[in-house]
């Protein structure tokens, strides 16, 4: 009996160990082959951001991740204004009434936000989203921007109601998915 808690105990640990060491920015492989110079773990909702900065054209691309349910939704952006979502110039991608990924740019104005497509404060082209291993992924090049240095935020949420991504919650980390950060790190 002791040695087969043991075994499973072991199995248990091992089983957690590869979990979470598969979650992490920096041993994940994208399925295109593409190889991102700088990653990000984010702190809150299972979410990454990995990205490409190039200084001469003062253009990133960002694929931002993030494991979610199919019927969900998930959002990336930058806030040029402030540090949390008010002001946030942000993509969005989830799965729509058809079952396709859909992506899109939308601007945060408020604590409850339309989430309709909108141009952003800045140029963003080759806008793509994935939904891979229970992950939503959405890609996108920024720019040219002002600057390296930016708010960004980060946000799920749990549904989708006629191509509308619905509310998230307002508690725990749904609160805390912000952060500064220059894209000429590492």
């Amino acid at each position: 009996m002791a040695i087969t808690r043991t075994i499973f105990l072991f199995y248990t640990i091992a089983s957690l160990v590869l979990v979470s060491s598969a979650q992490t920015c920096r041993n994940y492989k994208f399925s295109d082959k593409t190889i991102y110079k700088s990653c990000t773990d984010l702190p809150v909702l299972r979410a990454h951001l990995h990205w490409n900065y190039d200084s001469s054209a003062k253009i990133v691309h960002i694929t931002y991740r993030a494991v979610q349910k199919s019927q969900g939704w998930i959002a990336w952006g930058i806030n040029p204004v402030g540090s949390g979502m008010v002001g946030t110039q942000a993509l969005v991608a989830f799965q729509d009434s058809n079952g396709k990924m859909k992506a899109y740019t939308t601007q945060i104005t408020s604590y409850d936000p339309e989430m309709k497509p909108e141009p952003l404060s800045f140029p963003v082209s080759q806008i793509s989203a994935n939904y891979i291993n229970d992950e939503m992924i959405i890609s996108a090049v920024l720019g040219p921007l002002n600057g390296t240095t930016f708010n960004i935020v980060w946000q799920a949420g749990n549904s989708v109601l006629n191509d509308v991504p619905q509310s998230h919650p307002y508690f725990g980390s749904y609160i805390r998915s912000f952060k500064s950060l220059d894209f000429l790190s590492s």
